[in-house]
């Protein structure tokens, strides 16, 4: 089971279309599924009208996500962008900064990184250290 976190906290997933790889997508795709190794300059060119767009993160400690995330954004991109795996209670701003509306964890990592944890990184426009040297 996964659990979605955004910044009201833990959510049920209420994404029912599916997800199709990248390496099968079709011109009318409504969710794709993007592993964290995607150009993202390539991938703005196939995205055409997906809604959705779900970022592996295999490891915590793999940042390319984020990158990809970003990318888009500044692209024009303004479907939703969902980040899935390894992303930790602390990471959350950075993923909202960087241009996530949620994060799909597994029901394990929801256990150990529990709601509050994730909802104290949810104010995440002055959660940074920049808002915290401003004082």
């Amino acid at each position: 089971m996964t659990v979605i976190v955004n910044d009201e906290g833990f959510a049920p997933d209420d994404w029912t279309n599916g997800y199709v790889t990248l390496e099968d997508a079709a011109n009318d795709v409504v969710a794709l599924d993007v592993a964290s190794d995607t150009d993202p300059d390539e991938l703005i060119d196939r995205l055409g009208s997906a809604e959705m767009v779900r970022v592996d993160f295999p490891s915590f400690a793999d940042g390319r996500g984020f990158t990809i995330a970003r990318t888009l954004r500044l692209k024009g991109y303004t479907g939703r962008l969902r980040a899935k795996g390894h992303v930790l209670a602390d990471q959350y701003a950075m993923a909202r900064r960087s241009g996530f509306d949620e994060v799909e964890i597994n029901q394990d990592l929801a256990s150990r990184q529990t709601e509050d944890q994730w909802l104290a990184r949810a104010n995440w426009q002055d959660n940074n250290y920049q808002a915290r040297l401003r004082g």
